[in-house]
């Protein structure tokens, strides 16, 4: 009876705490009743989940955001390279970026940056090209003064980075990445790609953990081509 209320006991107190418990019940050699009480508790693996989880669900809804662009990307006649070419005949400057918008709009993103430092969001329809809004950016402009000088002695810009890159898929972001050697980054349909600021050589973008992220052989892209 002892043994019994001893286990309803323990059992009680661990499902209260938020874990499960195993018990096992025996006899020693002494006829005394022992009893071996084993709680396992499920908060630490759950947190354990919840983080890899919220992890996990970061890295989803970034490559939800990427397939989403490039999905867009084969149902617009205006490339990368277009819409730089229409941003900068609006506002004249140094074009540092242009991203397809992944929220169906439809619309392409330049940053512009000015003699000055400063920077113009420029937006431009995906569909005919034509220059939907000029913003300038109220916030501090040495970023855009950082990207000047990155690009300083440059002898290939965004547009023409968004032409070489074309050669490996749809072109639905150019950036300009000065993390180390500054170079031109290219999203693509089939993968993230380096375009030299010299010499304009496209090659795969490399992760911090080394991996490459581009993807062999053809895709949906180039079928439909054919």
């Amino acid at each position: 009876m002892k043994r019994n209320l001893v286990l309803a006991t323990v059992a009680a107190a661990a499902l209260i705490g938020g874990g499960t418990v195993a018990a096992y019940a025996g006899s020693g050699d002494d006829g005394a009743s022992q009893a071996d009480v084993r709680v396992a508790d499920d908060r630490d693996d759950t947190r354990k989940d919840d983080d890899g989880g919220d992890r996990h669900d970061g890295r989803d809804d970034d490559r939800d955001d990427r397939d989403e662009a490039r999905s867009q990307a084969g149902r617009t006649g205006v490339t990368a390279a277009d819409a730089i070419a229409a941003a900068l005949e609006r506002t004249p400057g140094t074009a540092v970026s242009a991203e397809l918008g992944d929220d169906g709009s439809r619309v392409w993103e330049v940053t512009v940056v000015k003699g000055d430092g400063t920077e113009h969001d420029v937006r431009v329809s995906a569909g005919d090209g034509k220059v939907l809004s000029d913003r300038r950016d109220d916030d501090d402009d040495r970023e855009g003064r950082a990207d000047l000088t990155a690009l300083k002695g440059a002898s290939v810009d965004a547009r023409e980075a968004a032409e070489a890159a074309a050669a490996k898929g749809v072109v639905v972001e150019i950036d300009l990445d000065d993390d180390g050697p500054a170079a031109w980054k290219a999203e693509t349909t089939r993968g993230e790609w380096n375009v030299d600021l010299k010499s304009g050589a496209v090659t795969p973008h490399h992760h911090d953990d080394g991996q490459d992220d581009h993807h062999g052989g053809r895709d949906h892209d180039d079928r439909d081509d054919d």
